[in-house]
């Protein structure tokens, strides 16, 4: 705790704020780290949960991967790839909005109030993305919403990020990215933006590119470049 800790130079004069939203805007990433973790030990009291902790932020084709390998099974296993399936659906019936982070819908409702453009990248497919934005309420708050599944790569590839900034009409200098996972801080800063990420003391994410750790979104309303548009909307 103990609010927004810089951590390299600071930007300016920013006009957007792109976001992540696993681990981000909902606490989902642990809840569903258990969950697989629990499910993969009923047949395979190996697996640790440190081993899951890579997946955090991963796109699904490298999940897959990573879940083979710490299963001991091999790729070509379609079976595994089934009982995987039968584990990811445990969490069809989740209420995101018992997760969304309290302070999510007036960051983002002030942030558009002080005219900066808000945009969501997230590895997360896109159907599960209109889920969380639907049950959350929160979908109209974003100028622009963009799936890691749209692409080649995902995230740390910074595609993501380049491809939000072009929608939103920004150069990255006048982009602030808030992440998370090892995943989102390195795409936000390979693509150029400044990047204030969401601290969690539950896993090793390494932020050292991130420019701010902050504990709550709310802080970012105080970082150099958004607080002036917040005095000048008061």
């Amino acid at each position: 705790m103990g609010g927004a800790a810089a951590v390299k130079g600071e930007f300016m004069g920013f006009r957007a704020v792109i976001f992540d939203m696993d681990g981000v805007l909902i606490d989902s990433e642990y809840l569903y780290l258990t969950g697989i973790h629990r499910e993969l030990q009923k047949k395979r009291p190996w697996v640790r949960e440190e081993d899951l902790y890579p997946s955090v932020g991963m796109d699904s084709a490298r999940n897959r991967e990573l879940m083979h390998r710490v299963a001991r099974e091999p790729l070509d296993n379609l079976e595994f790839d089934r009982e995987l399936e039968e584990i990811y659906s445990l969490f069809d019936d989740v209420c995101y909005r018992d997760i969304l982070y309290p302070e999510v819908p007036d960051v983002l409702r002030r942030l558009r109030e002080m005219g900066f453009k808000t945009a969501l990248a997230s590895s997360t497919g896109m159907e599960g993305i209109r889920k969380v934005l639907r049950q959350c309420g929160i979908g109209e708050l974003f100028d622009y919403v963009v799936s890691g599944e749209q692409f080649r790569e995902s995230k740390p590839n910074p595609e993501i990020y380049l491809t939000a900034m072009a929608a939103l009409g920004c150069r990255a200098g006048e982009c602030l990215g808030g992440g998370g996972s090892t995943y989102g801080v390195t795409a936000g800063v390979a693509a150029g933006a400044c990047v204030a990420a969401r601290r969690d003391s539950r896993f090793p994410f390494d932020q050292t590119g991130a420019a701010y750790r902050v504990d709550s979104l709310t802080e970012i309303l105080e970082l150099p470049g958004i607080a002036g548009q917040n005095d000048a909307a008061l």
